[in-house]
C-alpha cells in the first residue's frame, strides 16, 4: 500500500490550484451552464447558482481537500486507514464512489470531446458558413450516426489522456495544467470581450444580471444545486486526491476559495462569449443541450471572422475538457498504484474501461439506439446508455456521494484533525459557518436531489 511519505506532491501552490481549478473546470461550465441558465430563465438561475457555491460548495471543497491531505493517499486507501481507526465499514463507500463515478462520468464526457474535435476541423474548413438551422441539425445527426468515425475519435482522445496521466504528477499532470488553463482563461476572456463588443451585449446582459424571481421554481433550485456540485467536481474524487498530494504550508480555505471563484468566473465568462451571439443572431437561449452543437455553428458561420472565433470556442471546450478528464483518471490510477500496480499498466487498465464505456455511449446514437440499459426502472425507461449514464452521474451517484462525505466529514471526522487542516480556532466564524454548512445545509440539499429524482 502507498505510504505517505511515497505519496507524490505539487511543486508548488500556484501548481495545486491550476490543477484543482482544472478538475472543476470542464464541460460543466461551458458547455452545461449556459444550457442550464438559457433553460431556467437565465439571472434567476445564476443567483441561486451562485447561493449554492457559497453556501455549499466551498464547505465542501475545504472538506474533500482536508481529508485528502490528511490522509495522504488515495481516496479508498484514505477512507480504509479511517476504518481501522474505528469507522464504520460503511464509510469505505466513499473512497471506492469517489474513483468509481469518475469512471462513469468518463463514459459520457468523451463521447461529447469527440464532438468538439470534430467541430474544430469543421470550424476551420468553413464547413459551418451560412448554414440554417436544419442544415445544422441534420449535420449534428450525421456525427451522431457516424459510429466508426465517433469511435476513432474517442480512442485519439483516451490515448492522448492516458499518455499525459501516465507521466505522473509533476511531467504530466502540473506540465499540461501549467499550459491549458492560462490558456483556457486567455481564451474565454477573449471571447467574451469580442462577443460583448459585436454582439447584443444589453440583452444578453440583462439575461444573466437582471433576475426575474418568479422564476425560480423547485426544478431551478434542484439543477442550480446540481450545477454547482457537478462544476467543483465535489464527489468525484479529484478534490481528495489532488488534496493527498498538497504540502501542510497549503491554507485549505483560501485555497477551496480561489478554486470556487476561478470556476464561478469561467461559468460567467462563458455565458458573456455565448449569450450575445445568441441575441445578436436571434437564436434560442433555452434551445438546452444542443445550445452549443447546433445553434452556435449557426451564429459562427454567419458573423466577421467566424472560422476564427467558432475555432477558439472549440479549442476552449477541448483544454476544459481534457483537464477535467486527467482529474476523472488520476484517482481511479492513484488507488491501483496503492495497491501496487505500476503507474503506466494502471492507466492502460484505466483508460480500456473509460473507452469500453465510451464506445457503449456513442454507440447508442446508431446502432445501439433502441437499447434501455436501465428501462425496467420508470424514470430511467426513455433513456439511451448516453442519457442514462448522464443522468447516473449527475441527478443519483454525485449528489449521493456530496452527501455522504458531508455527513462524514462534518460529523465524524476529527475536529481536532479539521481544525489543524483549515488552520482556524473554534470560536472562529469561518468554523462555525463551516460546521454548520457540513453537518445541515450540505447533507439536507443533497437529500433534496435525491428525492426529487424518486418522487418527482
Amino acid at each position: 500500500m502507498q505510504s505517505q511519505s511515497s505519496t507524490p506532491r505539487w511543486s508548488s501552490e500556484y501548481a495545486f490550484v491550476l490543477a484543482a481549478v482544472g478538475a472543476a473546470v470542464g464541460l460543466g461550465n461551458i458547455w452545461r451552464f449556459p444550457y442550464l441558465a438559457g433553460q431556467s430563465g437565465g439571472g434567476a438561475f445564476v443567483i441561486v447558482y451562485l447561493l449554492f457555491v457559497i453556501a455549499l460548495g466551498i464547505p465542501l471543497v475545504m472538506g474533500e481537500l482536508a481529508l485528502g491531505r490528511q490522509g495522504g493517499k488515495s481516496p479508498v486507501a484514505t477512507m480504509e486507514d479511517l476504518q481501522k481507526k474505528g469507522h464504520h465499514p460503511f464509510w469505505k463507500s466513499i473512497g471506492w464512489v469517489s474513483v468509481c463515478l469518475p469512471l462513469v462520468t468518463m463514459g459520457f464526457y468523451t463521447v461529447v470531446t469527440g464532438w468538439i474535435l470534430d467541430f474544430i476541423v469543421r470550424t476551420l474548413m468553413g464547413s459551418f458558413n451560412n448554414i440554417n438551422a436544419d442544415q445544422s441539425t441534420e449535420y449534428f445527426s450525421v456525427l451522431q450516426n457516424s459510429w466508426a468515425y465517433m469511435l476513432s475519435l474517442n480512442t485519439g482522445f483516451m490515448i492522448i489522456l492516458g499518455i499525459v496521466v501516465a507521466l505522473g504528477v509533476k511531467k504530466g499532470l502540473e506540465t499540461t495544467v501549467r499550459i491549458m488553463m492560462p490558456a483556457l482563461f486567455a481564451i474565454l476572456v477573449l471571447m467574451a470581450i469580442y462577443s460583448l463588443a459585436t454582439g447584443d451585449a444589453g440583452a444578453a446582459l440583462t439575461f444573466l444580471f437582471e433576475p426575474d424571481f418568479s422564476k425560480i421554481t423547485f426544478r431551478v433550485l434542484i439543477d442550480a444545486l446540481g450545477q454547482a456540485l457537478f462544476s467543483l467536481a465535489i464527489g468525484a474524487g479529484a478534490l481528495i486526491t489532488y488534496g493527498a498530494y498538497l504540502p501542510q504550508d497549503v491554507n485549505i480555505p483560501k485555497t477551496a476559495k480561489v478554486i470556487a471563484v476561478s470556476d464561478t468566473l469561467v461559468a460567467i465568462f462563458a455565458g458573456l462569449a455565448i449569450f450575445p451571439i445568441v441575441f445578436q443572431y436571434g437564436l434560442e437561449p433555452s434551445e438546452g443541450a444542443g445550445l452549443i452543437f447546433v445553434s452556435l455553428p449557426i451564429a459562427f458561420g454567419q458573423m466577421t471572422g467566424g472560422i476564427i472565433i467558432g475555432s477558439l470556442f472549440f479549442i476552449l471546450l477541448i483544454f476544459a475538457s481534457f483537464t477535467s478528464g486527467i482529474s476523472m483518471i488520476e484517482p481511479i490510477v492513484s488507488v491501483l498504484e496503492g495497491k501496487g500496480l505500476s503507474r503506466k499498466k494502471g492507466v492502460i487498465l484505466v483508460s480500456s474501461f473509460c473507452w469500453f464505456l465510451s464506445m457503449l455511449a456513442a454507440l447508442s446514437f446508431n446502432i445501439l439506439q433502441d437499447e434501455r440499459p436501465l428501462g425496467f426502472i420508470p424514470f430511467l425507461a426513455e433513456m439511451n446508455i448516453f442519457d442514462t449514464l448522464n443522468f447516473l452521474v449527475s441527478a443519483i451517484i454525485l449528489p449521493f456521494n456530496a452527501m455522504i462525505i458531508a455527513i462524514f466529514i462534518g460529523w465524524l471526522l476529527s475536529r481536532k484533525t479539521l481544525l489543524e487542516q483549515f488552520g482556524y480556532k473554534e470560536t472562529d466564524m469561518g468554523w462555525k459557518l463551516w460546521s454548520f454548512s457540513m453537518k445541515l445545509l450540505s447533507p439536507i440539499a443533497c437529500a433534496f436531489i435525491l428525492l426529487n429524482v424518486f418522487f418527482a
